[in-house]
């Protein structure tokens, strides 16, 4: 499963590329509209940090501004993946912006049809929300199993980018399922690497090796 980082924030998202196992990054308005700076500059510098799909959102909730919208962001960088929201107006700009040869990654899914909707208008990626389908006692698992059993039936050129994960048994479940993608914040993936055996077995060997040391050190006297 490609792991992507659902932040807009520079010093976390160069963290996460240090590490080398991030694949790419998502972001909406939101989380842009939390840091300081020009939107576009910030993608730029995501892209040049991220050698993966960057999604980029529109705003416009009509279908000529996505489209407009869509096209200004598939030409800043070559990273860049339209992100457009999964209502009438998003499935006309995806077709029109899919037919052009840009990439678009349609968002803010909660039902299988929308996804199968959205895949054949030709979306690359479908991104179902799991912890906000959660937050409404409807298991957001669920619906990413769904999806994938659908696409499995046919040659849909589209991933389905797990989204609103938010602890790891989510991303664990989705890399069961066969999610191609699991995008989630930093916390998240921090937690991923975070385990209490780890820390106590690794405080116990150095401090193992610290008395070993010590002790050949006494039998050279």
């Amino acid at each position: 499963m490609k792991i992507f980082l659902d932040t807009a924030n520079l010093a976390e998202i160069k963290e996460g590329a240090a590490l080398g196992v991030v694949d790419g990054i998502t972001t909406n308005p939101s989380l842009l509209a939390k840091e300081q700076g020009d939107p576009e500059e910030i993608l730029l510098e995501i892209c040049k940090t991220v050698d993966g799909p960057i999604s980029a959102e529109v705003v416009a909730t009509d279908a000529e501004g996505m489209i407009r919208e869509g096209r200004h962001w598939a030409g800043v960088h070559k990273n860049i993946v339209v992100k457009c929201p999964c209502t009438i107006d998003g499935l006309k700009a995806t077709k029109v912006l899919s037919g052009e040869g840009h990439r678009v990654n349609m968002t803010l899914i909660f039902s299988s049809t929308q996804a199968l909707l959205s895949a054949k208008a030709g979306a690359r990626f479908v991104s179902p929300f799991v912890g906000r389908l959660d937050d409404i006692a409807t298991p957001g698992m669920q619906l990413v199993s769904e999806i994938l059993e659908i696409f499995e039936n046919y040659d849909f050129d589209c991933e389905v980018l797990a989204a609103s994960l938010r602890h790891p048994i989510h991303v664990v479940e989705a890399a069961k399922m066969g999610a191609h993608i699991g995008t989630m914040p930093m916390g998240v993936f921090r937690a991923l690497l975070k385990h209490p055996l780890t820390d106590i077995g690794l405080a116990r060997f150095l401090a193992d090796w610290e008395k070993a040391k010590k002790e050949m050190g006494e039998k050279a006297r």
